[in-house]
């Protein structure tokens, strides 16, 4: 078993997240992005409790890139407070192989 890190994310929309998934690959921080269907989030923002339709994606990296993913994604996110969960996982040995490689 290989140790992997999982970055978690929301963006206002499908474009957002399409573009943040393609710069933090090319620039080889994470091996692999799943952008998922729509969300409904719920939460508190300045005062009032909010709803809307997100696009959560999950980056996966190796953890010595969980914390310079992290950083990059929230500079590029359109959000005043973007959140970025991250996770350890464990994954096969020749999937952590396939996420080092391309993690550099």
């Amino acid at each position: 078993m290989s140790d992997v890190a999982l970055l978690y994310a929301t963006f206002p929309s499908r474009g957002d997240a399409e573009t943040i998934a393609e710069t933090v690959l090319a620039e080889r921080l994470a091996a692999c992005v799943n952008i998922l269907a729509p969300c409904t989030s719920i939460y508190r923002w300045q005062g009032k409790v909010e709803r809307g339709e997100e696009v959560p994606a999950l980056f996966k990296t190796m953890p010595r890139h969980a914390g310079p993913l992290r950083a990059r994604i929230e500079a590029l996110h359109p959000y005043d407070l973007p959140v970025v969960e991250a996770w350890p996982a464990g994954v096969g040995d020749k999937v952590g192989d396939w996420i080092a490689a391309e993690t550099g």
